[in-house]
């Protein structure tokens, strides 16, 4: 009998989520300006625990808690700061407010 407890317990276990995930995040950014907007405002997101922009490669990685967030609720709180992520456009309002070395359509430097 409490090997069958035991079993039962240790299946439940495994089907559980884990409590934090990594994501990484295709950006539009394009500089170190960028890279400080992003990396500032999303610490300040519901569940984030980390942020870290790779300006080079315009990659976002988020270490979150499974429980506050989610990869969907990341995507548009970018978004809502003015870049591209993954396949979620930009906030067209807050796209407009970036400096103009922010912008996509400006070489990377």
């Amino acid at each position: 009998m409490l090997l069958a407890i035991g079993i039962t317990g240790n299946m439940q276990a495994q089907e559980e989520e884990p409590k934090e995930k990594e994501i990484k995040i295709q950006t539009s950014a394009i500089c170190g300006m960028c890279e400080e907007r992003i990396e500032s405002n999303m610490a300040y997101e519901k569940g984030v625990k980390s942020v870290v922009l790779d300006d080079k490669t315009k990659i976002v990685t988020i270490m979150y808690k499974t429980d506050k967030t989610d990869p969907d609720k990341l995507r548009k709180a970018i978004s809502k700061l003015g870049y591209d992520a993954d396949d979620v456009e930009a906030d067209p309002k807050a796209y407009a407010k970036l400096p103009p070395c922010c912008k996509k359509d400006v070489a990377p430097h």
